[in-house]
């Protein structure tokens, strides 16, 4: 082989490997370039699914601020209005005493149902024994509640110690266990409920389970439901996880982290 063949043989091989090596800069540049695209369109996901969360939170306080509003309105304040224009009856002159009687009585009365209609409204805001004696008096007495109607049975356990610390986080699993609970007897039709918490591979979890008609997990409908994201949004607030397992027919299970 003479020198110009030489010549020739290493020209073709250091273009061959030229060309290899821009097809490689190439595919990796657009491979690169493809998982990048993929990255954000998942972020754009993840943030849209964060913002539905919210929303789903935001709209459901939105519900309760305007129940509360009208609850004032209609029961206290209603009330209140009758008192003052019973007492104002009072300084009226020549009134018997058996009509004095009637309106202190009517006065008694309206005073005593609108302080208990005041208790009701705070209690529903922030349930008394959750935040004097924590979260695990705060659950017992719901599930007493429940109980009570004699139309379900609840079964609370815990064998977790509730940090004080976390009264924030403690909020938001009372009210999940509150929207679980009222799903369950409304939409679910279930004669029992169970709700244990403990602590499994380290974490902290809540296990749920009624014994209801149980739903379509897979239904959209269920899955944007306000109730469902608002629970949702409430787990994605103490970063924890939440899965749900219902069957028609079979009941529901759902295990949250916090």
């Amino acid at each position: 082989m003479n020198d110009a063949e030489i010549i020739k043989v290493v020209f073709y091989t250091f273009f061959a490997f030229l060309l290899m090596a821009l097809v490689l800069i190439l595919f990796f540049y657009f491979s690169r370039k493809k998982i990048i695209k993929q990255e954000i369109e998942k972020k754009n996901l993840e943030l849209t699914y964060q913002k539905d969360l919210l929303s789903a939170v935001i709209i459901a306080q939105e519900e309760e601020r305007k129940r509360i509003a009208q609850d004032l309105h209609d029961d206290i304040s209603s009330k209140l209005n009758i008192v003052s224009l019973n007492s104002h009856m009072l300084s009226a002159p020549n009134l018997t005493s058996s009509e004095t009687d009637e309106i202190t009585n009517n006065i008694i009365d309206l005073t005593t149902k609108a302080l208990e209609n005041s208790r009701r409204i705070a209690h529903d805001l922030l349930p008394p024994v959750l935040e004097k004696f924590g979260l695990n008096a705060g659950i017992a007495e719901l599930a007493s509640e429940f109980n009570s109607s004699q139309s379900v049975k609840v079964n609370y356990q815990s064998q977790l110690n509730f940090d004080a610390v976390d009264g924030y986080k403690h909020l938001h699993i009372f009210r999940v266990l509150q929207e679980l609970m009222n799903n369950s007897l409304r939409h679910g039709k279930a004669s029992e409920i169970s709700i244990t918490f403990d602590v499994i591979n380290g974490v902290n979890m809540c296990s749920y389970a009624d014994n209801g008609i149980g739903f379509d997990i897979s239904s959209e409908k269920n899955q944007k439901g306000l109730g469902m994201k608002n629970i949702e949004g409430r787990i994605n607030f103490i970063t924890g996880t939440m899965k749900i397992t219902s069957n028609i027919n079979k009941g529901t299970q759902v295990l949250f982290s916090f």
